[in-house]
């Protein structure tokens, strides 16, 4: 039996598509693996591009590849293959090359046999060509709990900084019975949480006629599903409709991801953003009012182009006054054909890490004030099924991290839990015993106040 291992870059929605690759290949007889180190008969490497790092560590698992697997077939896929395949395809090793409309083929465009040419294949069509939509979901390593559906691709936005647009294409959307479809299946393989990804994913269904509200609200009725996450959002597709039934569902749960990119306007304006830092702030203590214990999570830029010291800590005393849990901090990185990388002022790198690492620490208090506040409080708790040294993990609604000792029959459970202490990013609890797998488990959530993180 041939085997096929896999390697992913980037976003969770690259995760999807690969377990979908995943699928392809088991189907046809493969054994499968996630870890490059394996000797195998096929590599697939899909591949992410919104930094430049990305672009490197292709390269580097393409080597690593060759190294645990000298005679492997190498097939690159994914954005990076989308944007640069003639620089993939000078990479020793390589035999195979697929851009976004091709990927999900790749049996139609590999040799039935994987058999090693002298030359490279490289497939690729023009973006503005990309109109498939290809299927995928994933799941968390820590076993069937959570599944990651991809539901949207492409994006239609011209943010300044982003390359997503080159190598995805325009937005599109799966329908919402197919996504149904879907949904009722992972529930069916005893998935308890579905996390709906993309690219844009609160631009779902507009050349479509329906909307992203339209899905959840079906999605929410698929019998049998504990939890519904959206993985992210931007500011200004959060709709009032939308928002309310969020905040009133028992299934969609209180967990929030919304891009800021900068506290700045100006910055914002360079960008291409479609909302101002008043609109964003306004919008997040209006999710902390409705839904006090909500997790919410903040993108943030840092060094962009044209940023000066005035404009960061413009930034930085937003986000000090906002009652978020957590940031995710990118450092500014160059991409080739987009119109960022053409403003004259650039940040030194040497000041756009001293940047990132105020902000990282910033993220380190806001989310252990955030964890603070549920020691002595009651959490439903979604375990996952590996258990390391004699624990067992899981996520709140709110997507704290929560850990207590193990006990059989508990994988793949919602359990209630009291918060008893923290250590570092995980929780630690005790159980209550209080199967919540056939519970309402909305009304045992209490309300209580997020403390300001000071400076």
């Amino acid at each position: 039996m041939k085997k096929a291992v896999f390697h992913t870059l980037g976003c969770k929605l690259n995760y999807a598509e690969t377990s979908s690759f995943m699928r392809q290949f088991r189907d046809r007889g493969f054994t499968v693996s996630d870890s490059i180190t394996e000797r195998a008969d096929v590599c697939v490497i899909n591949t992410c591009s919104v930094t430049e790092k990305a672009d490197r560590e292709c390269r580097q698992i393409v080597r690593r590849a060759r190294r645990h697997s000298p005679d492997a077939y190498i097939i690159v896929v994914g954005c990076y293959a989308q944007l640069a395949p003639e620089q993939i395809a000078s990479i020793d090793g390589v035999d195979l090359v697929l851009g976004a409309s091709e990927k999900f083929a790749i049996f139609d465009h590999a040799h039935t046999e994987f058999i090693k040419e002298q030359t490279p294949r490289v497939f690729t069509s023009p973006i503005d060509e990309a109109t498939g939509f290809g299927p995928a979901y994933s799941f968390d390593a820590g076993g069937r709990t959570r599944a990651f559906l991809k539901v949207q691709d492409g994006c239609d936005y011209s943010c300044s900084f982003c390359t997503i647009p080159l190598a995805r294409g325009e937005s599109r959307s799966q329908s919402i019975d197919e996504s149904v479809k879907q949904a009722v299946k992972l529930v069916a393989e005893g998935f308890k949480e579905i996390v709906l990804t993309g690219v844009n994913v609160g631009d779902y269904g507009r050349k479509d006629g329906v909307t992203l509200l339209n899905l959840v609200k079906r999605l929410a009725g698929v019998d049998g599903l504990k939890r519904l996450r959206i993985s992210s959002i931007e500011p200004n597709l959060l709709s009032d409709e939308l928002f309310d039934f969020w905040v009133s569902s028992d299934v969609l749960v209180p967990h929030f991801h919304l891009p800021m990119q900068s506290g700045s306007d100006e910055i914002l304006r360079l960008m291409r953003r479609r909302y101002i830092s008043n609109y964003y702030c306004d919008l997040i203590h209006k999710i902390r009012d409705r839904s006090p214990r909500a997790g919410i999570g903040v993108d943030v830029i840092v060094g962009f182009p044209g940023e000066t010291e005035e404009h960061f800590e413009e930034t930085y005393r937003v986000l000090v006054n906002l009652p978020v849990s957590y940031l995710h901090v990118f450092t500014y990185s160059e991409r080739e054909n987009t119109p960022a990388s053409f403003y004259e002022y650039r940040v030194d790198p040497a000041e756009r890490s001293r940047r990132t690492h105020m902000l990282r620490i910033l993220s380190v208090k806001k989310r252990r004030a955030f964890m603070e506040m549920f020691i002595g409080k009651e959490a439903p708790v979604l375990f996952e099924e590996s258990v390391k040294n004699g624990y067992i993990k899981g996520l709140t609604p709110e997507y704290l991290r929560v850990a207590i000792p193990h006990r059989n029959g508990i994988e793949n459970t919602e359990e209630m839990v009291r918060i008893t202490s923290l250590n570092g990013e995980v929780a630690y609890g005790e159980l209550l015993r209080r199967n919540l797998n056939n519970a309402n488990t909305k009304n045992d959530r209490a309300p209580f106040g997020l403390p300001v993180v000071q400076e």
